[in-house]
């Protein structure tokens, strides 16, 4: 059941990737993943003892022991929702705006990533954590069609910045690293226990045959 799950996701995840290219006949297959908690515990304990002095003996008091518990600290990480039929009809909902400075992109920013959402903008995929809060935010968009917002991100370097505002507040991502993956790095959609985000778009332009990857991390709290 383990393989036939992980095989499940793996082709949820090219659909979906697929999706940002622009590319309509992609059939999607539904998975969610669920990230593990992470666990820290942390026991501390100490020991004390004394000697009372006497006139004509001496006695030793007994040893006290002070044990405080251990504590654990869960975190509950967001579960990216499964991956949506490439034309699903859906309402056009937007969360806020997606700023890139350097290579000129001021976007809305919608909430899904069916074309039916990216040919109106780049979307944030559902489930996965929302600007601002702990865990992935995955976003993705179109390089080749539809204003094409993602058609320079592989010009991106350490250190850009990529802001996202809501309701919430305005959030500035920069960028740590970028790569290219084949479409079943199902890794980049993982949710994190630190505040980090993540854009995906077709490589090279005009092709579905690779995905290009910006990780950022949250530079303001």
């Amino acid at each position: 059941m383990t393989g036939m799950r992980h095989r499940n996701i793996a082709i949820s995840l090219v659909a979906v990737l697929l999706i940002g290219c622009g590319n309509d006949a992609v059939e999607q297959t539904a998975a969610t993943t669920t990230p593990p908690a992470s666990t820290t515990t942390r026991p501390l304990s100490s020991t004390t003892s004394s000697t009372a002095p006497a006139t004509t003996s001496t006695t030793e008091a007994p040893a006290t022991t002070t044990t405080m518990a251990a504590t654990t600290t869960s975190v509950v990480l967001p579960v990216p929702l499964p991956a949506p039929a490439p034309r699903a009809k859906v309402p056009i909902v937007e969360m806020g705006t997606i700023e890139i400075p350097s290579i000129g992109v001021t976007k809305p920013l919608l909430q899904g990533v069916s074309l039916t959402v990216l040919d109106n903008g780049p979307g944030h995929w559902p489930g996965t954590a929302l600007p601002g809060q702990i865990g992935n935010v995955v976003i993705g968009g179109h390089r080749t069609s539809h204003g094409r917002p993602f058609r320079n991100i592989d010009q991106l370097i350490i250190g850009d910045e990529v802001i996202l505002s809501t309701a919430d507040g305005r959030f500035v991502y920069k960028v740590t690293s970028t790569e290219i993956v084949t479409p079943d790095a199902i890794r980049v959609i993982d949710q994190t226990a630190a505040y980090t985000a993540t854009l995906f778009a077709c490589h090279p332009v005009g092709s579905t045959r690779e995905r290009f990857i910006v990780h950022l991390e949250l530079s303001t709290l």
